[in-house]
């Protein structure tokens, strides 16, 4: 196989699930060149994979709010005219939504993705030159290698692989991240619990630090940090530059967000907060340690996550 392209345009945290499939296409197909079509706000994470040889930006969710405008149709036009540059021998819809098929549809070669009983939106499977069953009831990431696997020839390794290099952080103090941003406000953490574990974690003489994509989240933040004395906000900064914060760390707690994955994928001793969601199908999944504390009816508190970083530090 010369050339195949995946298609896993978002969000941060499917874009990670996604990497352990690329790790194992690579082994499999070593001098392949490997395409991935992802959303322009994820593609600085997608090229920190090596395994990655082109990255191609797509920006549906800023044509969405553009579509009366000339501007917008001209970058839909220059997308496809890169996308179609490259005829690739396999082209892998990760994603299994209608609009990842639809470019995946654009794409010049075989497509293959999910049958139509395996995703939640049966009609992405129309677009689809070859149709792969694939349990819904099992991890993302393992569902993206299942699907890799039956269209790139290959049987998914036991050990999984996100294969993502870690740049060495020349800080002598450890430091903790702490992820208390998520998209949603019924995954959100009391803020007494994260003031509760960072001054827990303060007294052990760790490090502190605040990330913040939104605006709510950077008030947020300084709120946070005006009670765990000597806690720092950080300021905000490229995707690919976060994700090197947060593998150099010595302890991430983080409730279901993206950012949460980007630890697991970099093996960095982690605990998942969970609210209200499942963290059997979508949570944190690696190589690395990890603990989950709650989950749908079970509201953890910050002692918890306290007793459960110390046995994280312990080892």
């Amino acid at each position: 196989m010369d050339s195949l392209l995946f298609v896993k345009t978002s969000s941060l945290g499917d874009v990670v699930h996604n990497m352990p499939a690329v790790t194992e296409a690579r082994r499999r197909w070593p001098k392949a060149h490997i395409g991935w079509a992802v959303e322009e706000a994820f593609a600085p994470l997608a090229r920190l994979h090596p395994g990655v040889n082109e990255v191609t930006a797509v920006a549906t969710r800023r044509w969405r709010g553009g579509l009366l405008m000339p501007s917008t149709w001209r970058d839909v036009a220059t997308f496809r005219s890169v996308l179609q540059a490259r005829r690739y021998d396999r082209v892998v819809d990760t994603q299994g939504l209608l609009r990842s098929a639809l470019i995946a549809a654009q794409a010049r070669g075989e497509r293959h993705g999910y049958d139509r009983y395996s995703i939640r939106e049966p009609m992405a499977s129309w677009f689809y030159d070859v149709r792969h069953t694939v349990a819904k009831d099992q991890h993302a990431v393992l569902r993206n290698r299942a699907l890799a696997g039956l269209s790139l020839n290959f049987v998914p390794s036991d050990v999984i692989d996100y294969g993502l290099p870690r740049h060495a952080d020349a800080s002598s103090t450890p430091y903790a991240v702490l992820l208390h941003g998520t998209s949603r406000a019924d995954k959100e953490w009391r803020e007494s619990n994260w003031i509760g574990l960072g001054q827990a974690l303060r007294r052990k003489g760790m490090g502190v630090l605040l990330p913040w994509g939104t605006e709510a989240e950077r008030v947020r933040s300084e709120r946070l940090a005006g009670a765990i004395k000597g806690a720092e906000v950080l300021q905000r900064r490229p995707l690919d530059e976060t994700a090197q914060v947060i593998a150099n760390a010595s302890l991430v707690v983080g409730v279901d967000t993206g950012l949460l994955h980007l630890a697991a994928a970099y093996a960095v001793p982690l605990i998942g907060v969970f609210i209200t969601t499942d963290p059997k199908l979508t949570g944190p999944i690696g190589p690395g340690p990890i603990e989950i504390i709650g989950g749908k009816g079970d509201y953890p508190g910050y002692a918890r996550a306290v007793d459960a970083a110390e046995r994280l530090l312990a080892t």
